[in-house]
């Protein structure tokens, strides 16, 4: 592989930078490689996108069904971006929007039986895709890196609720 290849947001890091902006970007660097390679794999598998998939991983989660603004919350995404996802899925009738009992003027969202047949497929695939990506850390490397970012975690959100 070429040098420009390779280049990503750790590229930009330097020895005389501080030890946690160089863990900063090694983590993004990490998380963009995995989310480049699970958005491949599963538009080359399953013809979807990653924001598609990630809304009806959401759904699969809440059988009962989401209103289009908890879908917004849940994937940070504005509520138009949702609408577009919403109106490709139910194109291809993998969700069903409902007008909402006590609202008229929202929508619950839920997934048909075809989508969730078809998130079942794609959601064993996408463990298997992860799996294999982190197959060359150990067991007990994995629960470490587990256990040290969680720790970074409990701290941003500390570091959340003092501001």
């Amino acid at each position: 592989m070429s040098l420009q290849k390779n280049a990503d947001h750790e590229f930009r890091a330097h020895a005389d930078h501080h030890a946690s902006l160089r863990l900063w970007l090694r983590l993004l660097s990490c998380t963009t490689r995995v989310e480049d390679k699970i958005r491949q794999k599963l538009r080359e598998s399953f013809d979807i996108t990653l924001p598609r998939f990630d809304l009806m991983a959401q759904l699969e989660r809440h059988p009962e069904g989401l209103t289009m603004g908890e879908l917004s919350r849940r994937m940070m995404v504005t509520g138009g971006n949702i609408t577009a996802i919403v109106d490709q899925l139910e194109k291809e009738k993998l969700v069903l929007r409902q007008v909402g009992a006590n609202d008229r003027r929202s929508y619950t969202v839920k997934l048909t039986k075809a989508g969730r047949d078809a998130f079942a497929d794609m959601a064993v695939a996408h463990e298997a895709w992860v799996a294999d990506m982190f197959a060359g850390l150990s067991d007990n490397q994995q629960s470490q890196l587990y256990t040290l970012l969680g720790a970074l975690k409990k701290n941003l959100q500390k570091q959340e609720e003092m501001a």
